[in-house]
């Protein structure tokens, strides 16, 4: 067995790790939850380190804590905020919903490393020194805004924009490859591979604008608020402090939400933002499974894209080639929905969020840092492996145009609807082109069908 020391709390003596930075409050935690194996999120706890170094500042400043324990906790938050402990973070997601235990971890950690950096001639008590004018209450969802909040301005929104650029580039390479449309999975009228590609980063870039929004949002904190969103027992004006604090750190505008009794009751913001990040695993998992069809084949499918060729696709088929990064966004597509169901479900009142508190900010914090993550790096495998790499089949796309039946379209207003859908029953059944029972019906003068059949022409400008 490892050595262990004896820890105290308001419940009595508890067994820790020796090496531990942790407390008794952690310790139970660990005890209480052997659930998932999930400990909060790298961000998560770095966000944390922030705040709490933002609040011993603040005291510090203020004449309201002894210089020399406040640059201590100053010290030791910085390094929780460098991801230097991160291995004293061990309390599992799935906690108390208010996310005391993960608090109280931070304000242990921070406490037992200030203690030691002072050479415990002056110990630093977790709660009245770490955790002073805060409450689990408004450090908690503070903590969830600002590692979000980073990680779409930081992370996501440039892998999303790069997914966005490469898509655009594509769309100037393959303007002038001209196609047949799908409509209902049925042959359409002619469209450029270009603006289908053009399209696709219009999406992208539309998620971006929302994502950018999200920040903005996210940048609206409750700290200060403490336990219900009175602000017992918080200096006047060390949340508007902590905000200005938190704003120097790390280049957002953070500010005190309107009323943190919403705040700290409601997840509304979460419900918000992962309800973008639903839109922008939409965007691309629609644009994947596009990609995946139009690059279908090689031989028998609509061959009109050729993908990189990046692994054997069978153990049991030589040769084969499977669209493997398309499948690898569809599936983060369809985890970050689940996700997001998980996370309106514990925004939601009777289940998260009860009276002046939610309850299930954990994991919802869980869900959206994991979500981050995930659509981050597919974006960026998706742009890199896949999109940059991408080669359009010109012979493929143009022998598909002229056997089109929708081409008789463009002969409508000509000759009304009535006989052109009557000349595309007739090419359907005999096997013919548009053009070939155009000809032999002597329907149009052949200068006049060359014009009407011109298939760049009906693409728009």
């Amino acid at each position: 067995m490892s050595e262990s020391r004896k820890n105290r709390d308001t419940l009595g003596e508890v067994e820790v790790p020796e090496g531990a930075l942790y407390g008794a409050q952690t310790a139970r935690a660990m005890a209480n939850f052997p659930v998932s194996g999930w400990v909060m999120p790298t961000p998560f706890i770095r966000a944390l380190g922030l705040i709490k170094l933002s609040a011993a500042e603040s005291h510090k400043d203020a004449g309201r804590m002894d210089p020399a324990v406040a640059d201590a906790i100053i010290a030791a938050a910085a390094e929780v905020a460098e991801g230097d402990h991160d291995e004293h973070f061990p309390v599992d997601v799935f906690q108390t919903g208010s996310g005391t235990s993960t608090n109280m971890n931070a304000n242990e950690v921070i406490a037992n490393r200030a203690s030691r950096l002072l050479g415990h001639d002056a110990p630093v008590h977790p709660n009245d020194d770490v955790n002073r004018g805060q409450s689990s209450n408004d450090v908690i969802p503070t903590a969830l805004h600002v590692a979000t909040a980073l990680g779409i301005h930081r992370r996501l929104i440039p892998a999303a924009e790069a997914l966005r650029d490469a898509l655009a580039a594509k769309a100037s390479e393959f303007d002038e490859v001209v196609k047949i449309a799908r409509t209902h999975l049925m042959d359409a009228v002619p469209i450029r591979l270009g603006q289908e590609f053009a399209g696709w980063a219009a999406q992208l870039d539309a998620a971006v604008g929302e994502l950018r929004r999200c920040v903005d949002a996210l940048c609206e904190v409750p700290i200060g608020g403490t336990a219900v969103g009175t602000g017992l027992n918080a200096p006047e004006g060390f949340g508007r402090d902590i905000c200005r604090r938190l704003s120097e750190k790390t280049g957002l505008e953070f500010r005190e939400c309107p009323n943190r009794f919403a705040a700290q009751a409601a997840r509304d913001t979460s419900a918000q933002v992962s309800g973008t990040l639903r839109r922008t695993a939409l965007a691309m998992g629609k644009v994947a499974s596009d990609i995946r069809l139009l690059a279908s084949g090689p031989r028998c499918g609509l061959g009109e894209l050729n993908l990189p060729a990046l692994q054997p696709g069978s153990s049991i088929m030589p040769g084969k080639v499977n669209p493997v990064i398309c499948e690898s966004v569809i599936q983060v597509a369809s985890e970050v929905v689940g996700l997001d169901a998980a996370t309106a479900a514990c925004a939601t009142g009777g289940v998260g969020s009860i009276l002046e508190l939610n309850v299930a900010t954990p994991v919802i914090a869980w869900n959206l840092l994991t979500q981050i993550d995930l659509l981050t790096n597919v974006a960026r495998v998706f742009a890199d492996k896949c999109i940059a790499g991408l080669e359009a089949d010109r012979d493929r796309c143009e022998q598909l145009i002229e056997r089109s039946l929708a081409m008789v379209t463009a002969l409508a207003p000509e000759i009304g609807y009535d006989a052109a859908a009557d000349i595309a029953k007739q090419a359907h059944a005999t096997g013919k082109t548009i053009r070939e029972i155009c000809l032999e019906k002597e329907v149009l003068p052949a200068e006049k069908l060359d014009t009407l059949l011109n298939a760049r022409d009906q693409t728009g400008e």
